[in-house]
């Protein structure tokens, strides 16, 4: 028989508006995530407390937890403790995207559903099939299943520092150079793109790289919230992160892994790498349509408006594909010595008027 239709991991619940948390009690008695009303809270050891003093009296059946640090081993502490804490219906990740993803991990590991209640819309892995976790050897990727809820309530995002917002912009906005990687891969390697998943993430891209709003605008940042719950379901759908990551993650990556100490916001580095990704491809009216959107956020586009010199960019750029092995982008494909970088970054900087 043939096979007429697929099935897609999904929320069952996206409540993305302002006062969202004023409800949240209702939102997680829904039958279909917390019939018992018995929850898992996972916040964090520091703003996680306010938030906990705020919603647990109308939470009377959810117990509250603290391991939520960003940590391979917070995680795992995390999942102990829900184990020993009896049933529950769900964890809930209450807080940015160390919590969420902490969360994220415990929850696959005890066999719990997920709902995510994100308080900044940093990057998109509030929806998405992967955990990243602080490790002993810096920074791991971690499989787990998408989350069963999402609520992001506006309000509250505005209360979070707005450089959180712009990062969320930069991981979207990258996405057009991740599914144009993809494409070429496909050309060259003939690895098989999935034409959903990548539909997904270049529409949720085109959508904030076109909204005419800015980031205190609620139409703008619903437009931003669905667009990073449409990516983490597009890594779902491809069943893996390339629709969402190509040589603009790569770059980002080799910035963690280079200058650990001084990177910059994942989002932010990710910005700055698809649209250097996006010229190198010889896209140079997109290159010069995302930097525009990206300045106009106030979001980086140049290496030394996140502290690096040309060199240090240069170092990093050369050094990324490493960060990916096996993963073909436009930096695999070019495949540039030192000075070849250093001069496509001078074009590049002269094209966006540095």
């Amino acid at each position: 028989m043939p096979v007429l239709t697929r099935l897609i991991p999904s929320p069952v619940v996206v409540d993305i508006r302002p006062g969202a948390l004023d409800d949240l009690a209702t939102i997680l008695s829904d039958q279909r995530i917390a019939p018992s009303g018995r929850m898992a809270f996972a916040i964090s050891g520091g703003s996680g407390r306010a938030l906990r003093e705020r919603f647990a009296p109308a939470l009377p059946e959810a117990d509250w937890f603290c391991d939520a640090d960003g940590t391979i081993d917070g995680a795992v502490r995390l999942a102990d403790s829900i184990k020993k804490g009896g049933h529950y219906d769900a964890v809930i990740g209450l807080g940015g995207g160390k919590v969420i993803d902490c969360a994220k991990y415990a929850a696959a590991r005890v066999g719990l559903p997920l709902v995510a209640v994100a308080t900044n819309l940093a990057n998109d892995g509030l929806c998405s099939p992967v955990a990243t976790l602080d490790n002993d050897a810096g920074r791991g990727s971690y499989g787990v299943p998408n989350p069963i809820g999402i609520v992001i309530d506006l309000d509250v995002i505005r209360e979070a520092p707005v450089r959180f917002v712009r990062a969320g912009i930069g991981d979207v906005i990258c996405k057009i150079s991740a599914v144009a990687d993809w494409e070429l891969s496909s050309r060259e390697t003939g690895e098989k793109v999935d034409g959903l998943a990548a539909a997904m993430a270049r529409q949720a891209a085109e959508a904030v790289l076109r909204h005419p709003g800015g980031i205190g605008d609620d139409d703008f940042l619903t437009t931003l919230s669905e667009s990073l719950v449409l990516c983490g379901i597009s890594m779902s759908v491809a069943g893996d992160s390339r629709p969402a990551s190509g040589a603009c993650h790569e770059i980002s990556h080799a910035f963690d892994l280079s200058f650990p100490r001084r990177n910059a916001l994942h989002g932010e580095q990710c910005g700055l790498g698809g649209a250097f990704a996006t010229f190198l491809r010889g896209h140079h009216e997109i290159a010069g349509q995302m930097t525009e959107v990206l300045r106009h956020h106030g979001l980086p586009v140049l290496p030394d408006e996140i502290g690096f010199t040309v060199e240090e960019f240069v170092q990093v750029v050369e050094f990324a594909p490493q960060t990916r092995p096996g993963r073909y982008t436009i930096l695999e494909h070019l495949d540039l010595s030192t000075d070849q970088i250093r001069d496509a970054y001078a074009d590049y900087a002269k094209a966006i008027g540095s």
